[in-house]
């Protein structure tokens, strides 16, 4: 088993999870202005993204870029990784590939200290990447325990580039934020990630 076989139903049981679906985890995030280059790109870019729709197509042309954004507002003080192995936990399924991380951390040549998993939803289907998603929030959390000895909050996005949700994981309670934020709220989104990638 490996972070894609994960459902959100078998993610909760296996790792003793609650859901809460209630909290508006970012309503007090304000929109960012959003960079007159991300504009540019999405502009360009999104339509034919969307028109082509290919999971390949949204990733670079939509998704990565977005990411790109939030590290060059943030000073490059955080780190990105896109398509790398993440195995953390083989025995638990805590193995395969993540989409992309964010890290608290510039560093580039590993992961150090991962806040934001970034689920490329399949098929557009942004239920059916909750689980897995959970899973990488889950070794994610079990990595940063390992590297400073405590465990902290960890956040997870499920996107299809056009369509962004964002998870929090805290304790055993997973919180799925209400509302799903879509392209032409880049800046609220863009505030969302910086929000979460700026934490303590």
């Amino acid at each position: 088993m490996a972070f894609a076989d994960f459902d959100l139903k078998t993610a909760c049981e296996r790792f003793g999870l609650t859901i809460e679906e209630r909290t508006d985890l970012f309503a007090a995030v304000q929109a960012v202005e959003v960079p007159v280059r991300l504009r540019e790109v999405l502009e360009t870019w999104a339509p034919a993204a969307l028109a082509m729709n290919t999971e390949k197509a949204r990733s670079e042309m939509i998704i990565a870029p977005i990411l790109m954004a939030t590290v060059r507002l943030l000073g490059g003080r955080v780190g990105l990784f896109s398509g790398i192995t993440f195995d953390v936990d083989k025995d638990r399924g805590l193995n395969g590939t993540c989409d992309f991380l964010l890290t608290a951390s510039p560093e580039l040549y590993f992961v150090r200290d991962p806040v934001l998993a970034v689920v490329e939803a399949k098929k557009e289907d942004i239920v059916g990447g909750l689980g897995q998603c959970v899973a990488e929030m889950v070794a994610a959390r079990i990595f940063n325990e390992r590297g400073a000895g405590q465990s902290k909050t960890v956040h997870g996005a499920v996107t299809t580039g056009s369509n962004w949700r964002f998870l929090k994981l805290d304790g055993t309670r997973v919180f799925i934020d209400p509302p799903e934020y879509y392209l032409d709220q880049a800046g609220k989104i863009l505030g969302v990630l910086v929000s979460i990638a700026d934490q303590p």
